[in-house]
């Protein structure tokens, strides 16, 4: 058995991994990639493999950058089957159609750029909404805890690994040789505390383990604290006159996040300041401005079936968990726009998560100039994302083209992140009690988070980890011997994307000299001595400018 790994390796997003095993060769995952410049370029190359050659795909879960290649794959000529639960195969229905009028949309911008600037030769979308609609032919619902037989050789099984509504931990036996082993891939692996869903499966054997590590080097708020910390938020801005703006992710937190505001009434009965602070959030208006949020809430209610115990309850009871007064779902454009051209303090739930597309760049563009506001972000956000870059505290922000002073408060609640902290995820470990993984893998998170949770899993398990590079292939067997099957196809980029990023660094110091000397000419406080500084600056800047153009041509 041998496993090559194409995606997620030292990053959180394109999972991707091949596995070839007693005659077949089978994809876990198939992801787009998200974030930073030499991520997204990925999804523009061809597949290190032959489609057509493929015999089959396990899908751990719905989320873009597990699923969103998929029908690029099928555009690509594959055909075989994607098995993945009932759950899943419903939100791709809805989310990978999406994701292929979201590569249109940006397809038509690029164009409409090269029309302009002369130039013939027009680009294709990586895939269409349509090509997403037929993918979904392929698609073959299994439920959880059930062992399918894929072939005599190999079966898998689907577990719930409460992440979103039907993710999944996947367990895959191979015989080869007349022996049979085990691989598990983790999937993302959910946080214990995530409303809603279920607590993650724990699987007692596996010969090799395939496990995510975004927080590995971190602890998550526990739920009051997150209840709280989320109300005294949303008070404070109220009470500022402010609203506060929501970034999620369209399937799973942000129906998770309506939950919360249901249930956060039962939550200190007996704290006076508490109910307080509840009954102003309930007084003002919640939007959740997403018309994929809006169809993805639908299916969480075809899905009750799944949620946890305590859910089960509150719907026994007739109250629906993700219904309340004050809630309102915007599906046109009309409606969304609406929402900023409103003074009345509101929140507004809208996707995407990172930032990077959809309605909420319209919201960011409207707010987060206002000191009054507030952009809060409940999920975790990749590097090189718009929503990272406002995390981190950068000062000024670009937003559908223009610049804008981050003047809003910026907040960041960990505690609702969907993925499993580093005790969540040592756990997990833990639970291999009939039998150790011989070996585990580390994929799906940062170098440094990596790094701290493979120190952490060797002192307390002494079990060998490794942190996969893109294409590296692993022989399963005692020797587990690696090789460099495949040449990352952006590396050679690299070098050309750290000039556009120096590039883009000048300009901006260019930009605020600008605005800044405009200021001074207007107000005429400059000194001749500041005013030879400047040039000075303007030299020294022109002087790199033509090193980057040098290194470029080289």
């Amino acid at each position: 058995m041998k496993i090559t790994f194409l995606g997620a390796t030292k990053a959180v997003t394109g999972s991707n991994f091949l596995v070839e095993a007693a005659g077949k060769r089978f994809l876990v995952d198939c992801g787009l990639h998200q974030g930073r410049m030499e991520e997204e370029l990925l999804n523009d190359k061809p597949f290190e493999y032959e489609v057509t050659q493929i015999d089959f795909l396990l899908l751990t879960h719905a989320h873009i950058d597990h699923s969103g290649r998929i029908p690029k794959l099928y555009k690509d000529g594959y055909r075989n089957p994607v098995y993945a639960t009932k759950a899943t195969c419903d939100l791709c229905e809805i989310m990978l159609p999406d994701s292929g009028h979201i590569q249109e949309t940006e397809n038509d911008i690029k164009n409409k750029k090269r029309k302009r600037a002369g130039q013939r030769t027009l680009l294709e979308p990586l895939y269409t909404a349509r090509d997403a609609i037929d993918c979904m032919e392929i698609f073959k619902p299994v439920s959880y805890d059930e062992i399918v037989d894929i072939t005599p050789e190999i079966q898998v099984r689907f577990n719930d690994a409460g992440h979103m509504l039907g993710s999944s931990i996947i367990e895959v036996w191979v015989t080869e040789n007349g022996k049979q082993e085990k691989i598990v891939f983790s999937g993302d692996l959910g946080n214990n505390d995530i409303p809603l869903l279920a607590s993650p499966t724990m699987i007692e054997s596996a010969d090799y383990l395939v496990m995510e590590s975004t927080y590995g080097s971190r602890l998550h708020l526990r739920n009051d604290d997150k209840a709280s910390m989320f109300l005294d938020i949303v008070s404070e801005t109220i009470r500022n006159g402010g609203s506060v703006i929501i970034p999620s992710f369209a399937v799973g937190r942000t129906q998770e996040i309506l939950y919360e505001l249901n249930k956060i009434k039962d939550q200190h009965k007996d704290d006076e300041e508490f109910q307080n602070k509840f009954k102003e959030l309930m007084n003002i208006p919640v939007y959740v401005d997403s018309p994929l949020a809006v169809s993805a809430t639908q299916v969480f209610k075809k899905n009750m079936d799944l949620f946890d115990d305590e859910i089960k309850e509150f719907i026994s009871r007739g109250d629906n968990p993700l219904e309340f007064p004050g809630l309102h779902f915007t599906q046109s454009v009309d409606e969304s726009k609406a929402l900023n051209e409103s003074d009345e303090p509101a929140i507004i739930i809208s996707a995407s998560g990172m930032c990077d597309v959809g309605r909420i760049k319209h919201h960011l563009k409207h707010n987060i100039w206002n000191p009054k506001s507030t952009i809060l972000f409940v999920g975790y956000q990749a590097p090189g994302t718009l929503g990272r870059r406002i995390v981190d505290g950068d000062p000024k922000v670009k937003i559908l083209g223009e610049e804008f002073a981050v003047k809003a408060r910026v907040e960041y609640i960990e505690g609702y992140s969907g993925h499993a902290d580093q005790n969540g995820l040592l756990s997990f470990v833990a639970s291999f009690t009939t039998k150790r993984p011989k070996h585990i893998f580390l994929v799906h998170g940062e170098p440094d988070s990596q790094e701290v949770l493979k120190e952490k899993l060797l002192e307390e398990t002494g079990i060998g980890v490794s942190i996969p590079e893109y294409g590296e292939e692993y022989v399963l067997d005692d020797n587990l011997e690696k090789t460099q099957k495949y040449t990352n196809p952006v590396k050679k980029e690299f070098d050309r994307i750290e000039l556009i990023n120096k590039m883009q660094s000048l300009e901006n110091e260019l930009e605020d000299m600008k605005h800044a000397l405009k200021e001074n000419i207007r107000i005429q406080s400059s000194s001749d001595e500041d005013l030879a500084k400047l040039n000075n600056r303007v030299v020294d800047l022109r002087k790199q400018i033509v090193e980057i153009m040098n290194k470029g041509e080289n």
